[in-house]
């Protein structure tokens, strides 16, 4: 009978909606589809950052060994003679290759036996971490034995930050694709950032609304949609092909990465250049100055901060990029570090994407800790725009 009531009264309430209580349900529904996708996603990204932190942490340490290095013209010819024969299978083959560089660098060290440190075989290494490994029992014993002595010990793997990719994989190290990596952003950055903001300011500020700027627009924002494998095709086609620029090069590197960044920095720009009054502009031309004035004198300087902002993170969008840059060569091996944009080089995500193709159980922790200093350094550009757009933001 109570039932029946409600009902009438319901039925009689020109405000009622049946389809309300459905429609609490279907939204309670997506809360929970949304809340349950966000656990997901933060699961996901606590279990990535778990596992290249468990792998990569071991690489910033190496194993040394201490032995008794022999300086000489013989040594010279054959570093393996520097040390004795027993000790040979225990240190780094690139390390004793190295003999005559720490000559010519110390000429002190000729004719002299020093009791040193030197760096020890990957399989060394291994075996110390715990990890899978190669070493014959002659050698695991030998290790042992030099380990309760105190004449092998774990150090800090200055190595890692300060050589450049090599086959041996305790010798490999990541400073060519960092310098690499550098030199190419700033190609990219002195490309793209003044195009990309003057051509923001054109669309925005000085060009009519016709057909011709809307073209322009509408391909300006698919640009942004375009797989960057494409830009490294026209590179390739443009800058090697056609103008015959040096291959693997920062410079080839730089000028692709800029066109693939060109589309962010011009959609950011114009959407900082939108974002200040239009007051700021008539104040302006009441005050009798011209457009080029207005808009350089007063509206980019406030729209500065959103223009820096979306260049940074274009920046650390194309520092992360791999594709293009495999297409014009700079995934080579590339041990030295290059010293001018015309030389040949690579780019940290690159030398990732090698090292991660490598069996040895060296590369596989030196891939993670690359992801960790790549990681890093992309956390930091982005942290940067935000300080920078939080420290100089305007708000009307």
């Amino acid at each position: 009978m109570i039932k029946r009531k409600k009902k009438n009264k319901q039925a009689h309430n020109p405000f009622y909606d049946p389809t309300l209580k459905a429609r609490h349900n279907s939204a309670r529904r997506f809360k929970k589809f949304t809340l349950t996708s966000l656990i997901f996603s933060i699961a996901f990204l606590a279990f990535f950052l778990f596992d290249i932190v468990g792998k990569g942490l071991p690489a910033f340490s190496a194993a040394y060994v201490k032995v008794d290095v022999t300086y000489n013209e013989k040594t010279i010819e054959d570093s393996r003679l520097a040390i004795e024969k027993k000790y040979r299978n225990v240190v780094s083959r690139a390390w004793l290759r190295d003999i005559p560089n720490q000559v010519r660098a110390n000429p002190e060290l000729m004719n002299t036996t020093e009791h040193t440190w030197a760096l020890a075989d990957d399989q060394v290494d291994q075996y110390l971490k715990g990890h899978h490994h190669k070493l014959k029992d002659k050698n695991i014993a030998l290790v042992d034995e030099l380990y309760s002595q105190g004449l092998i010990e774990k150090r800090f793997n200055t190595v890692f930050f300060t050589n450049g990719d090599s086959k041996i994989p305790e010798y490999a190290g990541l400073y060519s694709a960092m310098v690499g990596s550098v030199l190419t952003l700033i190609i990219t950055m002195a490309v793209a950032f003044p195009i990309g903001v003057m051509t923001a300011i054109y669309l925005e500020e000085f060009a009519n609304d016709n057909k011709f700027t809307r073209f322009i627009e509408i391909n300006i924002n698919n640009l942004a949609a375009i797989p960057s494998i494409l830009f490294g095709l026209l590179g390739l086609a443009i800058f090697i092909n056609l103008f015959g620029m040096p291959r693997s090069s920062p410079l080839v590197g730089g000028l692709t990465l800029a066109l693939m960044t060109l589309p962010i920095i011009i959609v950011s720009s114009r959407a900082a250049l939108r974002a200040v009054p239009d007051s700021i502009r008539q104040a302006g031309y009441g005050l009798g100055l011209n457009k080029i004035q207005v808009t350089r004198d007063h509206v980019l300087p406030l729209a500065f901060p959103g223009v820096l902002t979306g260049s940074i993170i274009g920046l650390a969008q194309a520092m992360g990029e791999t594709a293009p840059l495999i297409i014009i060569g700079m995934i080579a091996f590339i041990p030295d570090a290059p010293t001018m944009v015309t030389q040949a080089a690579t780019v940290m995500p690159a030398q990732l994407f090698t090292w991660a193709g490598m069996p040895e159980g060296t590369y596989i922790e030196k891939t993670a800790a690359g992801i960790m200093v790549l990681l890093t350094i992309l956390i930091s550009l982005n942290t940067m725009a935000i300080y920078l757009r939080k420290k100089f933001e305007v708000k009307w």
